[in-house]
């Protein structure tokens, strides 16, 4: 039986998830959401939270499944913004995957980063209209903790008892992606031995739908609702909103095997880089992003030529899909033609600061189960889209995948990539 190295390439621990919890416009839980992946299902519909008869933009991916007294007391569920909810659910599903008894852990050693790109915004939206209509006075006492972002990570932290470290990361749309890559360096540097880490968004609010909509950036297609999240191609017009949850139990490899835990992935590599550009374009030639994928796989001491799969950031804007395209191609070059990359935004949407927690888990079950999830509604890729988007339907890889890379960019020139691998002794 071959030794188990508990160290990187440098000197580092090694760092693995044990458990996964997501919930998403595909469902409530893991389960859930591959099988929505595995269907193809576009979650794009007419908003139902709300009237948007007035707007603009008048579609986006609701989770309509998702009910909070299922895991919570009423009074508790009303006590919370819905960005809070999602989170705990998602924390729940997590642990228990993972088989994490905190009673038998030291309390200190287990930390919580869980990012959000807005916070509580339900609860913003509620207070400023009780404040106009109803005067100072009638706004919830509790409102203030409410919208907080860094809320989620609190109440996780509440819920567990965990002690360790615990803060709230903001980036845009890549609040996710950095939220985990800032738990593994926590857990490298010695800080904790566990970390739960992802990120949450409820941010669909009359508020939230008019102010993205005039950045110019989201899909008019209230007319087909379904087709009209469609990144890389020729007529894709701007990504679809969504809201979510996703989060991964992060351990030492020898704190995971000390607790006869079972090692799902391997989180090897994390990168994070700066457009420097514009507070909504990416700089054109993917530059910043290439250098956050080089960046991660550098910490990872892999080569180009290991990865086999990117979960592309993939919003369905023409600059942003045109951008990645050529990062992707900086980074690997010839190797690009070989890559499979999925833009899963294509049936869940755009979850904004939640979309790199949700994506990190659907890149580790796509290691995890060997098929590539679609990239639906890719009728026609567009002018300098190249590459093997997987289009339409999932496909069975032909061999154990090995590695893969998520991506999150997010406005203000945010980029971050992780980097997933198979979990070898």
């Amino acid at each position: 039986m071959a030794e188990i190295r508990m160290t990187t390439h440098d000197g580092r621990p090694r760092v693995v998830a044990t458990g996964l919890g997501v919930v998403s416009p595909l469902g409530v839980g893991v389960e859930a959401n591959w099988q929505g992946l595995m269907s193809g299902r576009s979650c794009s519909r007419r908003i139902q939270r709300f009237d948007p008869s007035d707007f603009r933009v008048q579609i986006a991916c609701e989770i309509h499944d998702f009910d909070p007294e299922a895991f919570l007391d009423a009074k508790e569920a009303r006590r919370l913004d819905r960005m809070n909810q999602l989170a705990l659910a998602t924390a729940f599903e997590a642990v228990e995957a993972a088989g994490l008894d905190m009673a038998a852990e030291n309390p200190e050693r287990v930390g919580v980063v869980l990012g959000t790109g807005i916070g509580g915004l339900e609860t913003i939206q509620t207070g400023f209209e009780n404040l106009l209509e109803r005067g100072p006075n009638r706004v919830n006492p509790l409102t203030g903790a409410m919208m907080l972002p860094d809320m989620a990570a609190g109440q996780i932290s509440m819920k567990l008892g965990a002690l360790g470290p615990n803060f709230c990361v903001v980036s845009a749309c890549a609040t996710g992606s950095n939220a985990i890559g800032e738990a593994w360096e926590v857990l490298r540097r010695g800080d904790a031995e566990v970390m739960l880490a992802g990120a949450a968004e409820a941010g669909i609010t009359p508020f939230a739908l008019a102010a993205f909509h005039r950045t110019g950036a989201m899909s008019t297609r209230n007319d087909d609702p379904p087709a009209a999240s469609r990144p890389f191609d020729r007529d894709r017009d701007g990504f679809v909103f969504g809201e979510g949850a996703g989060l991964l139990v992060l351990e030492t490899l020898a704190h995971a095997l000390a607790r006869g835990a079972e090692p799902l992935v391997e989180l090897a590599g994390y990168g994070l880089s700066a457009d420097a550009h514009h507070i909504s374009a990416p700089l054109a030639d993917g530059s910043g992003a290439a250098r956050a994928m080089q960046m991660a796989l550098d910490k990872a001491g892999l080569p180009a030529d290991a990865i086999d799969h990117v979960n592309a950031h993939g919003t369905g804007t023409v600059l942003n899909d045109l951008s990645e395209t050529r990062g992707i191609h900086r980074v690997f070059g010839t190797h690009a033609a070989r890559l499979t990359v999925s833009a899963t935004k294509s049936m869940h949407g755009h979850l904004m600061g939640a979309a790199g927690g949700v994506e990190a888990v659907i890149t580790a079950l796509t290691l995890l189960r060997g098929v590539y999830p679609p990239t639906i509604n890719l009728d026609h890729p567009g002018e300098g889209c190249d590459l093997d988007y997987v289009p339409m339907q999932p496909r069975q890889a032909p061999h154990p995948v090995r590695a893969a890379l998520s991506n999150s960019f997010g406005f203000g020139g945010h980029n971050a990539a992780l980097l997933l691998k198979r979990y070898t002794p």
